[in-house]
Parts: C-alpha cells; sequence; structure tokens
C-alpha cells in the first residue's frame, strides 16, 4: 500500500489512513485483517521517519512529547487507551548485542506497537511479522509511504 503526502498539512490525514490500514483490524486491511504492532521504517536521513511516527503516535492519541530516542534508544509513549507504545532509535547502535542488553526482546513481544528507526542495522533481529514502512521523499518535497 502506498501514502502519499503532498506536505506537511497532510500528514495528520496519512497518520489516520495508515493506522486505519496497519495498525486497526478490519477485513479490508492490506494485512488481512490483522492488526500489526512492529513496524520498521527505513529511509534517508531527514526522509521524515520521526515526523511521521510522531503523527501516528498523535493520531493514536499520544499527549507526551514525540522524539527521536537517537540517545536512549528507546522512548515509551502512552496512547490514548493507555497501552503503552515504544519508539526505537538505532542509529547509533554498533552491535546487535547492545540491542539485545537493552531488553529488546521484552519489548517487541510484548504485543505493544513499536516503531523502529534505522532497522537496518539490526535487520537479523527483526521478527518475522515485521512491517516493513518505506518513506520516500520526491524532489518537489512530497512524500511517499510505502508498506
Amino acid at each position: 500500500m502506498e501514502i502519499k503526502i503532498k506536505s506537511l498539512d497532510e500528514i495528520g490525514k496519512a497518520a489516520q489512513e495508515f493506522i486505519d490500514a496497519a495498525i486497526n483490524s478490519s477485513s479490508n486491511s492490506p494485512l488481512g485483517g490483522k492488526g500489526a504492532t512492529i513496524f520498521a521504517f527505513y529511509g534517508k536521513m531527514g526522509a521524515g521517519k520521526t515526523t511521521f511516527i510522531k503523527a501516528v503516535c498523535e493520531a493514536l492519541g499520544v499527549k507526551d512529547v514525540i522524539n527521536s530516542p537517537t540517545f536512549a534508544i528507546v522512548n515509551e509513549y502512552l496512547a490514548g487507551n493507555g497501552e503503552p507504545i515504544y519508539h526505537f532509535d538505532f542509529y547509533r547502535i554498533k552491535k546487535e548485542q547492545e540491542v539485545l542488553d537493552i531488553g529488546y526482546e521484552d519489548y517487541i513481544y510484548s504485543d505493544c506497537i513499536c516503531f523502529m528507526e534505522w532497522p537496518e542495522l539490526i535487520e537479523d533481529l527483526l521478527p518475522e511479522d515485521t512491517v516493513k514502512v518505506t518513506i520516500e521523499e520526491k524532489e518537489d518535497g512530497s512524500r511517499v509511504i510505502s508498506f
């Protein structure tokens, strides 16, 4: 599935479209009616991964400050329904063991939503059912989100 964002004004609508298609269970979901929980976001530096994740979290009712966990590796937010959402940034990871040392498996097997930036650095640790999301910036500044 693809979602096109022509300007930042459209990001809230795109976030809701993503939630409806990938997170909420529905029979017409491209994921076959099963809501996903693990999302790996791929894209170049500055493509908008953090900005899009922030918009999705806001649409899920997160009231916390949402920013990239570049130095902390993982941030935890509370969705509007009280469930935790985990936001990872693996940009600074040098070895997979660092990820395991922070309790990575406890997070990803918690049945809570996990958003991951720079997953290519831990590709071997991604669960089989991870939804791979690519954000691509076009020449006109628009973005295409595909998953």
